[in-house]
């Protein structure tokens, strides 16, 4: 992705400084790879929020984007992308097919185009992921296929890597059995008092090995669109 410099770093609050300061919190709380705390610098999260909540984009708080959804907080960001590519610390773009459900203002899409050859993004409300469109052509971002879906309909295709910003009960197994042998689901899973992000790997065509990581918590799995 060739970019904008200006466009990328901003002003003021979303200087360089001011990202580099998210950095070191990031470190701090156990982010060590270092592909994902340079896109986590590079990355331009002003764009994605209303220009009113922009000066504070760059610090470590999930924030409102409308629609009763929120962009994630950096930290989770981090967390969630450097689970799915801490396999391969040597490649530079880790993953072949992602699966994002999600959307939402296209944050996490935009980390996770970085580091995947294809990523295909649904959402279930339609205004917000049209939104999320404009900002990545801004940013040149042509490496995502959208879809307005609530994830009942995705086929018969598998992914090397799933990342949902959205937290089901439990762990769906269709969305298991989306993941090639070798791929990783990164999820939370519970309701609203307690949730955990969850890691499933595939290992082979029947077994899937689960880890739980820490407490988080993200807006529920909704069925049905919004248009």
């Amino acid at each position: 992705m060739s970019l904008d410099k200006e466009l990328l770093q901003g002003q003021g609050m979303t200087s360089l400084r001011t990202r580099q300061r998210l950095i070191e919190r990031l470190t701090e709380k156990g982010i060590s790879d270092v592909r994902v705390l340079e896109a986590m610098r590079d990355s331009p999260r002003h764009l994605f929020l209303d220009e009113a909540l922009s000066t504070r984009a760059y610090e470590d708080l999930a924030l409102p984007i409308g629609y009763q959804q929120t962009i994630s907080q950096p930290y989770i960001v981090a967390r969630m992308t450097e689970a799915l590519v801490s396999g391969d610390r040597l490649a530079e773009v880790p993953l072949k097919k992602t699966l994002e459900i999600g959307t939402g203002c296209g944050y996490q899409t935009y980390l996770l185009a970085i580091f995947s050859k294809k990523v295909t993004s649904i959402e279930r409300i339609e205004p917000l992921q049209d939104k999320a469109k404009k900002t990545l052509k801004q940013l040149k971002v042509n490496n995502v296929e959208f879809m307005v879906d609530d994830g009942n309909k995705l086929g018969d295709q598998k992914y090397d890597a799933i990342l949902s910003a959205a937290a089901p009960l439990e762990i769906p197994q269709f969305l298991k059995e989306k993941l090639n042998v070798g791929g990783k689901l990164i999820i939370p899973v519970g309701d609203s008092n307690k949730q955990i992000l969850t890691l499933i790997k595939r290992t082979s065509k029947d077994i899937f090995i689960e880890e739980k990581l820490e407490e988080v918590l993200f807006v529920p799995l909704l069925k049905g669109v919004v248009s």
